[in-house]
């Protein structure tokens, strides 16, 4: 293993497990403000059981995410010290502002924790919503400083020196709003999916269990609802990666020729030899207008562009094609789940569909993951686009593979205790028969 790619597999493991926890930290706070929520207008100890424990969740996995994201604040100066050098005075302020967006995070963090009975409801809620909107803030303002690498600005670049730094202009980069939007909404579609299968799970051992009934009925709809959202972002980023990375755009349709009127593909398998895209389905004149809103607009194909700066294709067109696959499959689900709630007038609780749902619950992390692949490996040869290549920024340090495979097996480690503290402390130990007249004496709230 070469040293450039040993210190790419090393921060795409850390970036990988990281934006786990990361995206916990944005989605999992709205579950828990749903939650009490519903506490503080029915009065029902069922919810705010519900809030309690998702927010020992929430704090378990804001912890070890504490801890990937230090990792990953030394990884970039040890690993890329030139690309650091550098970026660090142009990105530095969005990478500031997400410290601070972290600490107040935690703060609020630990007043939900212990403030229990110990200061009044609505405040306590109050400090649940502070979480909700820093956690947000802080993920935000880390996307824009990775955007800021898809779409450099705010400074002026000469001779391989970086000068007249605006670091305002930097931060509100071309991709700073599509990359932000089409991530947080992301985070809030995995987050539902995945505690409403995690539930679902757990409701065919019980099928008439309140608590996870409540629980599955919340984090659903919050995922549904978002799933619902997330096409429109992904359009509004297609059409910024098409304005600033039009070989991306070409590497994630697996679109070589550049032609007017060009179609969207399904599938295939893209051949870098032969230069062209096996075994697709095309859709005509669908990408030229999904990328310019033109169904006649000229799409730049990979031949337009020297080989050596053209991204890996194979990998980002699979991962871009995996992303949609399953956005689209959850959307699916989530129409499934409101027909049948519908149709039954409550939480839907077939066996069938339970099973559906359980299975959905790692999808999201699973296109989060892909979509991450794309944007990263899509933008290659460059860490910085157009600027600086990756081979140029990373570290001379030799022998980088001894710390990979360290920090994989501690991140084996920490995933392990992860899923243990979870299942201990949040997920089992729920008695039903503290709950079991929730479900059949609902208060006029819940009848309306």
């Amino acid at each position: 293993m070469t040293d450039l790619l040993a210190a790419r597999s090393q921060m795409a493991m850390s970036l990988g497990f990281h934006i786990i926890f990361a995206v916990v930290g944005i989605a999992m706070p709205l579950l828990m403000v749903i939650a009490e929520g519903l506490w503080l207008r029915t009065g029902k100890p069922i919810y705010r059981e519900l809030a309690y424990r998702w927010s020992k969740g929430t704090a378990i996995m804001f912890a070890v995410g504490a801890v990937s994201g230090t990792v990953l604040s030394f990884e970039l100066g040890l690993l890329w010290p030139e690309f650091m050098k550098h970026a660090g005075p142009i990105i530095g302020m969005p990478f500031s502002l997400e410290g601070f967006a972290f600490f107040l995070e935690a703060i609020f963090l630990g007043l939900y924790l212990y403030g229990w009975d110990k200061v009044s409801p609505k405040a306590h809620w109050a400090s649940g919503f502070m979480v909700l909107i820093s956690g947000t803030a802080s993920g935000i303002f880390v996307v824009t400083a990775n955007a800021w690498m898809n779409a450099p600005a705010g400074f002026d670049y000469a001779n391989g020196v970086f000068s007249n730094i605006r670091p305002f202009e930097a931060m509100f980069n071309p991709m700073w709003f599509s990359q932000t939007l089409h991530m947080t909404i992301a985070a809030f579609v995995a987050v539902g999916f995945a505690v409403a299968g995690i539930h679902a799970l757990l409701l065919l051992q019980d099928r008439d269990h309140p608590f996870h009934r409540k629980a599955m009925a919340i984090a659903l709809t919050v995922g549904g609802v978002f799933a619902f959202l997330q096409p429109i972002s992904g359009d509004i980023s297609a059409k910024a990666v098409a304005d600033t990375q039009p070989a991306k755009l070409a590497a994630m349709e697996g679109q070589w020729e550049t032609e007017k009127g060009a179609p969207l593909r399904i599938g295939g398998w893209p051949d870098a030899q032969a230069e062209e895209t096996r075994w697709a389905i095309g859709i005509p004149k669908a990408l030229s207008f999904l990328a310019h809103g033109d169904f006649n607009a000229e799409v730049k194909g990979l031949k337009e562009f020297p080989k050596d700066e053209r991204p890996p294709v194979a990998p980002v067109h699979i991962s871009f094609q995996v992303m949609v696959g399953i956005g689209f499959f959850l959307m699916g689900l989530a129409v499934l789940a409101a027909w049948l709630a519908w149709k039954k007038r409550g939480l839907p609780d077939q066996s069938w569909f339970l099973k559906l749902v359980a299975l959905s619950a790692p999808l999201g992390m699973i296109a989060i993951e892909a979509g991450w692949m794309v944007t990263e490996i899509g933008r290659q040869p460059w860490v910085i686009q157009g600027i600086m290549r990756t081979s140029e920024a990373v570290t001379p340090m030799p022998n980088l593979i001894v710390p990979f495979l360290t920090f994989s097996a501690l991140y084996l480690m920490l995933a392990a205790v992860v899923v243990y503290l979870l299942w201990r402390h949040v997920f089992q130990t729920v008695d039903a028969d503290a709950f079991v007249d929730e479900l059949d004496h609902p208060t006029p709230e819940e009848a309306t």
